[in-house]
């Protein structure tokens, strides 16, 4: 099989514009770019069927994805460099096969990751024109996942929860030219070779399978290519925090900062969210996220995402990190707006105006403590990093508490010197 047409595949109605917006493309992956792929949350739960457009356009969203680490008899593993057709990533030299599963039964399944597996084999057809009675899913040991996005340029990234597969079989291969411009096959040192080698972006190595390579894959792996019993050994359920690679493609350019934002801010959200929506007691949860749900550009939660990325070092630790940067200044803004006395904010009503004052009150200070829950929970950071973390945003709450009393004792004085307000 060359190829398939998106009517043989599971794949979700693009709109006029949406397609439009394809037009410079190679038509055949024009077409695929309508394909159902799995969106899903940061912990791999599915959300549901998403265009492949829509999950790896502007902003892009985290979808379930697969990686084949595909090894002959000898102990070589196949290599392919995508093809100069593709939409996103193309030339990139990355492992044998690294695709999506569709939104279908078939490929949803999570028993034995039979799923992402049966995905494994019919893209290993499409792509590579391996013969699907040449391997079985029972061939196929499931490793491990991970997390990462990689963005391409101004318009495409890829976001995924990265399913590796690793399996042993000598097969015929026959690339379908619209996918692979060409293979190779590599024993361990010439893979760590490649990784070292200074290589131009026609040649580069692809971020995801640099994360797999460099990152995720251990020797035992080459050792044991062709054991299963020691493959399940090796394996674990763990989903690896990769963080933001874009820095690892050599010809990468970034988004613009509002592009930027929304890569995170809806994980960030879902932060806040989980953590006021866990009191048990409704009505208080609904108070603290009532100027939450008021909406708010969320900059000061990102920046701490956004600052990593910058020097290259992203986990979502920063985020959690932004979740509680970002409650702790809504907690201010719930009393300011009862010391103000002000009715409204982001066009709703204030809190106490919602809520009653001692419901306001309440929230507020139970807003502070879940900040610094949220804070000192932080997904990978380091525990000796959390005493000076807890300092700094106690330190900033305290500034913040002096500058309103400050604000409340002016109200009463005819004048305040420049330099008394700026302090």
């Amino acid at each position: 099989m060359s190829g398939y047409g998106i009517d043989d595949v599971p794949h979700v109605e693009l709109t006029h514009e949406k397609v439009t917006s394809l037009k410079k493309e190679d038509a055949a992956q024009a077409a695929l770019m309508a394909e159902a792929v799995i969106a899903v949350a940061e912990d791999d739960t599915v959300i549901g069927p998403m265009s492949k457009l829509e999950a790896h356009q502007g902003a892009g969203h985290y979808h379930r994805a697969f990686s084949v680490l595909l090894f002959n008899k000898k102990g070589e593993m196949l290599l392919q460099q995508r093809s100069s057709d593709k939409v996103t990533f193309p030339n990139v030299w990355a492992n044998a096969c690294c695709s999506h599963p569709l939104h279908s039964p078939e490929e949803l399944e999570l028993d034995n990751a039979m799923g992402v597996k049966r995905a494994a084999i019919r893209k290993l057809e499409q792509e590579l024109g391996i013969d699907p009675a040449s391997v079985s899913t029972d061939d196929m040991v499931f490793m491990t996942k991970m997390r990462y996005a990689s963005r391409m340029n101004q318009e495409w990234i890829e976001r995924e929860v990265d399913h590796i597969i690793v399996m042993c079989a000598d097969v015929d291969v026959h690339p379908n030219p619209n996918e692979v411009a060409d293979t190779m096959w590599v024993d361990r040192e010439g893979m760590e070779a490649m990784l070292l080698e200074e290589r131009d972006a026609t040649q580069a190595i692809a971020p995801w399978f640099r994360c797999i390579a460099a990152r995720i894959m251990q020797p035992s792996w080459w050792s044991a290519f062709d054991d299963q019993n020691a493959l399940l050994e090796l394996g674990d359920e763990l989903i690896h925090d990769m963080g933001d690679v874009s820095y690892m493609l050599p010809n990468a350019e970034g988004a613009d900062l509002l592009t930027s934002i929304m890569e995170v801010k809806p994980l960030i959200e879902h932060r806040i969210e989980d953590s006021l929506r866990a009191s048990r007691h409704e009505r208080l949860g609904n108070a603290m996220m009532h100027l939450i749900e008021g909406g708010g550009k969320r900059m000061r939660a990102t920046l701490p995402w956004l600052i990593g990325k910058a020097v290259g070092d992203t986990h979502a630790g920063l985020l959690d990190i932004g979740a509680a940067i970002e409650t702790v200044h809504n907690f201010t803004l719930v009393h300011d707006d009862i010391m103000d006395d002000d009715e409204l904010r982001r066009g709703r009503n204030a809190v106490h105006i919602e809520y009653g004052l001692p419901t306001a009150i309440n929230a507020g200070d139970a807003m502070l403590a879940i900040a610094f829950e949220r804070l000192v929970q932080a997904e990978n950071v380091e525990i000796d990093d959390i005493p000076p973390l807890v300092n700094r945003v106690a330190w900033m709450v305290r500034r913040v508490s002096e500058g309103q009393q400050l604000d409340i004792e002016f109200e009463d004085r005819l004048e305040v010197s420049e330099e008394e307000y700026i302090e």
